[in-house]
Protein backbone atom coordinates (compact mmCIF):
# COMPACT_ATOMS: atom_id res chain seq x y z
CA UNK A 1 0.00 0.00 0.00
CA UNK A 2 1.33 3.45 -1.00
CA UNK A 3 0.27 6.88 0.42
CA UNK A 4 0.70 10.39 -1.38
CA UNK A 5 -0.36 13.30 -0.47
CA UNK A 6 -1.48 16.47 -2.76
CA UNK A 7 -2.15 19.95 -2.31
CA UNK A 8 -4.86 21.86 -4.92
CA UNK A 9 -5.25 25.33 -5.58
CA UNK A 10 -8.23 26.31 -4.12
CA UNK A 11 -11.02 26.93 -4.17
CA UNK A 12 -11.81 23.32 -4.13
CA UNK A 13 -15.33 21.70 -2.47
CA UNK A 14 -15.23 18.20 -2.48
CA UNK A 15 -17.37 17.67 -0.17
CA UNK A 16 -19.81 19.01 -3.36
CA UNK A 17 -17.96 16.81 -5.38
CA UNK A 18 -18.55 13.59 -3.04
CA UNK A 19 -22.52 14.90 -2.70
CA UNK A 20 -22.77 15.10 -6.40
CA UNK A 21 -20.82 11.61 -7.10
CA UNK A 22 -22.83 9.87 -4.49
CA UNK A 23 -26.19 10.68 -6.49
CA UNK A 24 -24.51 7.68 -8.73
CA UNK A 25 -25.52 4.18 -6.59
CA UNK A 26 -22.15 2.70 -7.88
CA UNK A 27 -19.75 5.11 -6.43
CA UNK A 28 -18.33 4.12 -3.27
CA UNK A 29 -18.65 7.32 -0.95
CA UNK A 30 -18.06 7.74 2.63
CA UNK A 31 -19.45 11.47 3.86
CA UNK A 32 -18.19 10.80 7.44
CA UNK A 33 -14.37 9.79 6.38
CA UNK A 34 -14.33 12.30 3.08
CA UNK A 35 -13.31 9.64 0.52
CA UNK A 36 -14.40 7.98 -2.36
CA UNK A 37 -12.97 4.75 -4.50
CA UNK A 38 -12.17 5.14 -7.56
CA UNK A 39 -11.48 2.19 -10.15
CA UNK A 40 -9.16 2.90 -12.98
CA UNK A 41 -8.02 1.33 -15.87
CA UNK A 42 -3.90 1.98 -16.20
CA UNK A 43 -2.31 0.34 -19.09
CA UNK A 44 -5.50 -1.70 -19.39
CA UNK A 45 -5.00 -2.72 -15.81
CA UNK A 46 -7.55 -2.26 -13.32
CA UNK A 47 -6.34 -0.73 -9.96
CA UNK A 48 -8.42 0.47 -6.76
CA UNK A 49 -7.49 4.15 -5.59
CA UNK A 50 -9.06 5.61 -2.48
CA UNK A 51 -9.47 9.42 -2.60
CA UNK A 52 -9.56 11.37 0.66
CA UNK A 53 -10.13 15.33 1.43
CA UNK A 54 -8.14 15.91 4.40
CA UNK A 55 -8.05 20.14 3.71
CA UNK A 56 -11.02 23.14 2.99
CA UNK A 57 -12.26 24.80 0.27
CA UNK A 58 -9.58 27.40 0.18
CA UNK A 59 -6.75 25.38 0.95
CA UNK A 60 -7.78 21.78 -0.63
CA UNK A 61 -5.59 18.78 0.36
CA UNK A 62 -5.77 14.94 -0.57
CA UNK A 63 -4.19 12.00 0.39
CA UNK A 64 -3.93 9.03 -2.07
CA UNK A 65 -4.05 5.62 -1.47
CA UNK A 66 -3.61 2.57 -3.39
CA UNK A 67 -1.87 -0.84 -3.88
CA UNK A 68 0.52 -0.95 -7.25
CA UNK A 69 3.52 1.21 -6.83
CA UNK A 70 4.13 -0.16 -10.46
CA UNK A 71 1.07 2.21 -11.60
CA UNK A 72 1.30 5.03 -9.23
CA UNK A 73 2.73 7.80 -11.15
CA UNK A 74 0.08 7.12 -13.86
CA UNK A 75 -2.56 6.69 -12.23
CA UNK A 76 -2.26 10.23 -9.91
CA UNK A 77 -2.12 11.80 -12.91
CA UNK A 78 -5.25 10.41 -14.32
CA UNK A 79 -6.89 11.41 -11.12
CA UNK A 80 -5.52 14.64 -11.55
CA UNK A 81 -7.53 15.10 -14.66
CA UNK A 82 -10.51 13.06 -13.47
CA UNK A 83 -11.25 15.52 -10.67
CA UNK A 84 -9.87 18.99 -11.86
CA UNK A 85 -6.76 19.16 -10.03
CA UNK A 86 -4.79 20.25 -13.00
CA UNK A 87 -6.08 23.47 -13.65
CA UNK A 88 -7.30 26.18 -10.82
CA UNK A 89 -10.96 26.54 -10.39
CA UNK A 90 -10.35 30.60 -9.32
CA UNK A 91 -10.41 31.97 -13.13
CA UNK A 92 -13.66 29.87 -13.66
CA UNK A 93 -15.80 31.15 -10.69
CA UNK A 94 -14.09 34.66 -11.50
CA UNK A 95 -15.53 34.95 -14.91
CA UNK A 96 -19.10 34.17 -13.66
CA UNK A 97 -18.98 36.53 -10.86
CA UNK A 98 -20.49 39.14 -13.45
CA UNK A 99 -22.70 36.96 -15.23
CA UNK A 100 -26.65 35.87 -14.60
CA UNK A 101 -25.23 32.38 -13.50
CA UNK A 102 -23.33 34.61 -10.15
CA UNK A 103 -25.76 32.99 -7.79
CA UNK A 104 -25.29 29.46 -8.48
CA UNK A 105 -22.12 29.53 -8.20
CA UNK A 106 -21.57 31.52 -5.15
CA UNK A 107 -23.75 28.35 -3.84
CA UNK A 108 -21.93 25.62 -5.21
CA UNK A 109 -18.42 27.57 -5.31
CA UNK A 110 -15.44 25.31 -5.83
CA UNK A 111 -17.53 22.29 -7.49
CA UNK A 112 -15.35 20.62 -10.31
CA UNK A 113 -16.17 18.53 -13.14
CA UNK A 114 -15.69 15.11 -12.44
CA UNK A 115 -15.10 13.21 -14.96
CA UNK A 116 -16.27 9.54 -15.60
CA UNK A 117 -13.11 7.04 -14.67
CA UNK A 118 -12.69 6.02 -18.35
CA UNK A 119 -13.54 6.56 -21.91
CA UNK A 120 -15.54 3.25 -22.21
CA UNK A 121 -17.87 3.72 -19.13
CA UNK A 122 -18.17 7.18 -19.69
CA UNK A 123 -20.07 6.26 -23.23
CA UNK A 124 -21.83 3.22 -22.37
CA UNK A 125 -23.42 5.51 -19.10
CA UNK A 126 -24.06 7.76 -21.95
CA UNK A 127 -26.00 5.63 -24.10
CA UNK A 128 -28.34 4.03 -21.36
CA UNK A 129 -29.16 7.93 -20.00
CA UNK A 130 -30.45 8.70 -23.30
CA UNK A 131 -34.27 9.55 -22.82
CA UNK A 132 -34.81 8.71 -19.64
CA UNK A 133 -35.35 9.93 -15.91
CA UNK A 134 -32.31 9.78 -13.86
CA UNK A 135 -33.53 7.90 -11.38
CA UNK A 136 -34.06 5.10 -13.78
CA UNK A 137 -31.07 6.04 -15.22
CA UNK A 138 -28.98 5.26 -12.58
CA UNK A 139 -30.86 2.43 -11.63
CA UNK A 140 -30.96 0.80 -15.04
CA UNK A 141 -26.67 1.82 -15.35
CA UNK A 142 -26.47 -0.09 -12.03
CA UNK A 143 -27.58 -3.44 -12.80
CA UNK A 144 -25.94 -3.09 -15.64
CA UNK A 145 -22.83 -3.11 -14.35
CA UNK A 146 -23.67 -5.14 -10.47
CA UNK A 147 -24.98 -8.08 -13.59
CA UNK A 148 -22.11 -8.15 -15.98
CA UNK A 149 -19.21 -6.34 -14.56
CA UNK A 150 -17.11 -6.84 -11.85
CA UNK A 151 -15.98 -5.55 -7.95
CA UNK A 152 -12.42 -5.08 -7.05
CA UNK A 153 -11.92 -3.93 -3.31
CA UNK A 154 -15.53 -2.93 -2.65
CA UNK A 155 -15.70 -0.55 -6.21
CA UNK A 156 -17.49 -1.84 -9.45
CA UNK A 157 -15.99 -1.50 -12.44
CA UNK A 158 -18.16 -1.79 -15.96
CA UNK A 159 -18.01 -4.78 -17.66
CA UNK A 160 -15.44 -4.79 -20.41
CA UNK A 161 -15.85 -3.99 -24.14
CA UNK A 162 -14.78 -7.45 -24.65
CA UNK A 163 -17.54 -8.82 -22.28
CA UNK A 164 -20.19 -6.91 -23.12
CA UNK A 165 -19.73 -7.28 -26.72
CA UNK A 166 -20.35 -11.38 -26.00
CA UNK A 167 -23.92 -10.48 -24.53
CA UNK A 168 -27.08 -11.28 -26.07
CA UNK A 169 -29.87 -8.52 -26.49
CA UNK A 170 -32.11 -10.88 -24.20
CA UNK A 171 -30.06 -10.65 -21.39
CA UNK A 172 -30.34 -7.20 -21.63
CA UNK A 173 -33.86 -7.21 -21.84
CA UNK A 174 -33.40 -9.03 -18.68
CA UNK A 175 -33.09 -6.77 -16.83
CA UNK A 176 -35.14 -4.22 -18.26
CA UNK A 177 -32.97 -2.47 -21.47
CA UNK A 178 -35.03 -2.00 -24.70
CA UNK A 179 -34.33 -3.73 -27.34
CA UNK A 180 -32.85 -0.71 -29.02
CA UNK A 181 -30.44 0.86 -26.69
CA UNK A 182 -29.15 -2.90 -25.93
CA UNK A 183 -28.50 -3.26 -29.55
CA UNK A 184 -26.43 0.13 -29.18
CA UNK A 185 -24.42 -0.91 -26.43
CA UNK A 186 -23.50 -4.18 -27.69
CA UNK A 187 -22.76 -2.53 -31.05
CA UNK A 188 -20.87 0.10 -29.64
CA UNK A 189 -18.62 -2.35 -27.86
CA UNK A 190 -18.64 -4.89 -31.30
CA UNK A 191 -16.60 -1.69 -32.63
CA UNK A 192 -14.37 -1.18 -30.24
CA UNK A 193 -13.01 -4.61 -30.26
CA UNK A 194 -12.81 -4.68 -33.89
CA UNK A 195 -10.94 -1.91 -34.21
CA UNK A 196 -12.69 0.62 -36.16
CA UNK A 197 -13.55 2.99 -32.64
CA UNK A 198 -10.36 3.63 -30.74
CA UNK A 199 -10.94 5.65 -27.39
CA UNK A 200 -7.80 6.57 -26.63
CA UNK A 201 -7.29 8.68 -29.72
CA UNK A 202 -10.10 10.78 -28.83
CA UNK A 203 -8.10 13.18 -26.32
CA UNK A 204 -5.67 14.14 -29.01
CA UNK A 205 -8.85 15.08 -31.50
CA UNK A 206 -10.51 18.50 -31.56
CA UNK A 207 -14.33 18.70 -30.10
CA UNK A 208 -15.74 18.92 -33.72
CA UNK A 209 -13.41 15.60 -34.80
CA UNK A 210 -14.68 13.60 -31.67
CA UNK A 211 -17.88 14.56 -32.72
CA UNK A 212 -18.04 13.38 -36.40
CA UNK A 213 -16.50 10.49 -34.89
CA UNK A 214 -18.84 9.19 -32.29
CA UNK A 215 -22.48 10.35 -34.49
CA UNK A 216 -20.98 7.80 -37.29
CA UNK A 217 -21.96 4.97 -34.50
CA UNK A 218 -25.43 3.40 -33.98
CA UNK A 219 -27.05 4.78 -30.88
CA UNK A 220 -24.75 7.76 -30.53
CA UNK A 221 -26.25 11.18 -31.31
CA UNK A 222 -25.55 15.19 -30.62
CA UNK A 223 -26.34 14.73 -26.98
CA UNK A 224 -24.53 11.38 -26.16
CA UNK A 225 -21.26 12.71 -27.92
CA UNK A 226 -21.67 16.27 -26.08
CA UNK A 227 -21.64 14.57 -22.72
CA UNK A 228 -18.32 12.06 -23.77
CA UNK A 229 -16.99 15.23 -24.61
CA UNK A 230 -17.25 16.99 -21.13
CA UNK A 231 -17.37 13.79 -18.89
CA UNK A 232 -15.09 11.52 -20.47
CA UNK A 233 -12.75 14.21 -22.12
CA UNK A 234 -13.50 17.35 -20.02
CA UNK A 235 -13.58 19.91 -22.83
CA UNK A 236 -14.81 23.53 -21.49
CA UNK A 237 -17.19 24.67 -23.49
CA UNK A 238 -19.90 22.28 -23.99
CA UNK A 239 -23.23 23.57 -23.77
CA UNK A 240 -25.55 20.42 -24.74
CA UNK A 241 -28.62 22.42 -25.61
CA UNK A 242 -30.93 19.26 -25.90
CA UNK A 243 -30.21 18.28 -22.42
CA UNK A 244 -33.90 18.72 -20.74
CA UNK A 245 -31.77 19.26 -17.00
CA UNK A 246 -30.29 22.50 -18.56
CA UNK A 247 -33.25 23.42 -20.21
CA UNK A 248 -35.44 22.86 -16.75
CA UNK A 249 -32.39 24.65 -14.99
CA UNK A 250 -33.12 28.06 -17.22
CA UNK A 251 -36.59 27.92 -17.37
CA UNK A 252 -36.47 28.51 -13.26
CA UNK A 253 -33.37 30.72 -13.51
CA UNK A 254 -34.97 33.15 -15.51
CA UNK A 255 -38.79 32.55 -14.50
CA UNK A 256 -39.90 31.70 -18.08
CA UNK A 257 -43.49 30.32 -18.40
CA UNK A 258 -42.15 27.26 -20.92
CA UNK A 259 -38.87 25.29 -21.71
CA UNK A 260 -36.30 28.01 -23.45
CA UNK A 261 -36.10 27.87 -27.23
CA UNK A 262 -32.60 26.71 -28.48
CA UNK A 263 -32.33 30.15 -29.53
CA UNK A 264 -32.79 31.71 -26.44
CA UNK A 265 -30.48 29.16 -24.84
CA UNK A 266 -27.81 30.91 -27.45
CA UNK A 267 -28.32 33.72 -26.45
CA UNK A 268 -28.24 33.40 -22.47
CA UNK A 269 -25.14 31.33 -23.36
CA UNK A 270 -22.85 33.79 -25.26
CA UNK A 271 -21.36 35.32 -22.13
CA UNK A 272 -20.43 31.91 -20.46
CA UNK A 273 -18.03 31.20 -23.06
CA UNK A 274 -14.98 29.60 -22.50
CA UNK A 275 -16.80 27.76 -20.22
CA UNK A 276 -20.13 26.80 -21.15
CA UNK A 277 -18.96 23.23 -19.54
CA UNK A 278 -18.85 24.77 -16.17
CA UNK A 279 -22.23 26.56 -16.82
CA UNK A 280 -23.46 23.07 -17.99
CA UNK A 281 -22.33 21.38 -14.53
CA UNK A 282 -23.59 24.47 -12.29
CA UNK A 283 -26.75 24.41 -13.89
CA UNK A 284 -27.53 20.71 -13.36
CA UNK A 285 -26.27 21.88 -10.19
CA UNK A 286 -28.97 23.97 -9.05
CA UNK A 287 -32.04 21.71 -9.99
CA UNK A 288 -29.95 18.85 -8.41
CA UNK A 289 -30.04 20.33 -5.14
CA UNK A 290 -34.19 21.26 -5.63
CA UNK A 291 -34.65 17.67 -5.49
CA UNK A 292 -32.90 17.13 -2.75
CA UNK A 293 -34.45 19.52 -0.99
CA UNK A 294 -38.17 17.98 -2.06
Amino acid sequence: MWTEKLQVQGPYNFDLVLERLSLDPLQVVDFTNRTVKVPLYIEKEPIVLQVQAIGNIDEPSFIIKGHSEVYKSKAIERLKKVFHWHQPLEGVSRHFRESDLREIFEEHRGTAIVLDFDYYSCLVKCIIHQQLNLSFAHTLTERFVKTFGYQMEGAWFYPTPETTARLQIEQLRAIQFSGRKAEYVIGLSEQIILGHLNLDIMEKLSDQEVMDTLIKIRGIGRWTAENFLLFGLGRPNLFPKADIGIQNALKILYGLPQKPTQEEMESYSVKWAPYLSYASLYLWRSIEKRSEKK
